[in-house]
């Protein structure tokens, strides 16, 4: 089973993927930001908490000639866990770091945590793990006094909790922030969808009215309503389809010329059979039979010439390839050699070397239009040159040129014989002499083919005066390779 193509993306998907990622991954930096953010908002809430139950407890300790004491009321402790999942603990140390009070198995003070500096108390706060449990401490020296109001030294008072409660309102936090970005997403999705869909309805527009156009409706698309950007694509299609009614009315006109040309032979041979048939002299019926012939070839040459120049004027199908133009004319000039003995026309060849070109087999049509034509129109005893060199003046462009020394095509002609079925003035005086019926004649495409096939390698066709001012010089100029 042949695989199905796969359907191109919309404009309207390939702008959701391209915004929707990068969406969502901003959100996720952002909820990672979030998340510590909500870690350091929670944290500096609880500390807060934790000093606050540690200077509750520094308010009850007494200094007495026995050493520190401590009257730590549970409710007091009660008080700060309501409305809250942590367990809390605290110890309390004397001036020499004996245990006063709370639980001796919490873990010891090291003196080397730093103070913090957001409050005005001497308070540390750190991490450790009790009992298996990760905990945060909050370890508050507090001076203590006599009753005679005497220094006795700094007590020690530790208050630590479960992180429970830190974690769940963490967990709260993030939770809000990301649903709010989530929403957020969601609404910028949905607001990018309606705005691609009324952003691109002019390419909806568009492309309806290039769907309901009838085949061969080559008039241009509005530019008018067409959106800035899209306004390239909309002169690049109007340039397509002026290219294409060019192409159209050529083949119309080819058409309605091919009819006209052909309609005039078809007639001849149909009349000729007519005669053949009612004529008994078997002297009439040879003559007709070569009239016969003679039309027939001239029908065949024709329609021949109308193939060559379809397939000219569409450039052939064949990729191009480096081909020698001077071992190209040599070989076109031995192959009409015979027709030129014909006339009695002296034909030759003048040059030397590789010149090669990109071309296709197109360019052996060229060239035997344009010597074929030369000996059409010389007269018999004339003289016929094909020449192919290179020429240094002009960045060594290959120059292709066929001269004769016939009646020539004057300046104001020489426009209109490139057209098809086009016949200049001097088309009366072609072939004269002996050989002139040797042949059958001209069907006005010999120029044309050549023009279409020159334009289709990218060379340009220029017809000029021979020498001293008599017959024509036809030179093609290849651009340099």
């Amino acid at each position: 089973m042949a695989e199905r193509r796969k359907r191109p993306a919309s404009l309207r998907a390939r702008l959701l993927w391209w915004l929707i990622p990068p969406m969502l991954a901003l959100q996720a930096a952002y909820g990672l930001v979030a998340y510590s953010n909500a870690l350091e908002s929670a944290d500096l809430a609880y500390d807060r908490t934790l000093l606050a139950s540690a200077r509750n407890i520094s308010e009850r300790i007494t200094l007495t000639a026995e050493g520190v004491r401590v009257d730590v009321p549970y409710i007091s402790l009660d008080t700060f866990e309501v409305g809250m999942n942590a367990t809390m603990f605290y110890r309390v140390s004397g001036v020499h770091g004996e245990f006063v009070s709370g639980y001796d198995d919490l873990p010891p003070f090291d003196a080397s945590q730093p103070r913090t500096r957001l409050y005005p108390a001497l308070v540390s706060f750190y991490d450790r793990t009790y009992r298996g449990q990760p905990i945060r401490i909050a370890a508050l020296r507090q001076p203590v006094m006599d009753a005679g109001g005497t220094h006795g030294g700094m007590a020690l008072i530790e208050v630590g909790e479960t992180l429970d409660s830190r974690q769940a309102l963490t967990r709260n936090i993030l939770f809000e922030v990301l649903w709010g970005q989530l929403m957020l997403v969601l609404a910028a999705v949905l607001v990018i969808w309606l705005f691609t869909r009324r952003a691109l309805a002019p390419l909806d527009a568009l492309r309806a009215e290039v769907a309901q156009r009838q085949p061969g409706a080559t008039t241009p698309l509005p530019l008018d309503s067409a959106p800035r950007e899209t306004a390239p694509l909309v002169q690049a299609m109007n340039g397509y389809m002026a290219r294409l009614e060019q192409v159209l009315a050529a083949q119309r006109r080819f058409i309605a010329d091919a009819a006209h040309q052909l309609r005039t032979p078809l007639a001849v041979l149909h009349t000729q059979a007519q005669l053949a048939a009612r004529a008994h002299d078997p002297a009439e019926q040879r003559r007709i039979a070569q009239g016969l012939a003679d039309s027939t070839a001239r029908m065949a040459a024709l329609a021949d010439r109308l193939l060559s120049m379809a397939r000219a004027a569409h450039g052939g199908a064949e990729a191009p390839r480096m081909l020698d133009v001077a071992a190209l004319v040599r070989e076109v000039c031995l192959e009409l050699m015979p027709a030129a003995r014909a006339r009695r026309i002296d034909l030759g060849f003048e040059g030397a070397g590789v010149l090669q070109v990109a071309g296709t087999d197109l360019l052996h049509e060229l060239v035997t239009n344009l010597i074929d034509n030369a000996l059409r129109y010389t007269p018999s005893g004339g003289v016929v040159t094909a020449r192919a060199y290179r020429d240094a003046g002009n960045g060594e462009a290959v120059v292709l040129e066929v001269e004769d020394d016939g009646p020539g095509i004057p300046a104001a002609e020489r426009a209109a014989v490139l057209e098809p079925f086009y016949r200049g003035s001097a088309a009366g005086a072609r072939n004269a002499g002996p050989a002139r019926d040797a042949s059958p004649a001209g069907s006005g495409l010999g120029l044309t083919i050549v023009r279409d096939i020159a334009a289709a390698h990218g060379a340009s066709l220029a017809l000029l005066d021979g020498a001293q001012g008599k017959g024509l010089l036809v030179r093609v100029r290849f651009s340099p390779q």
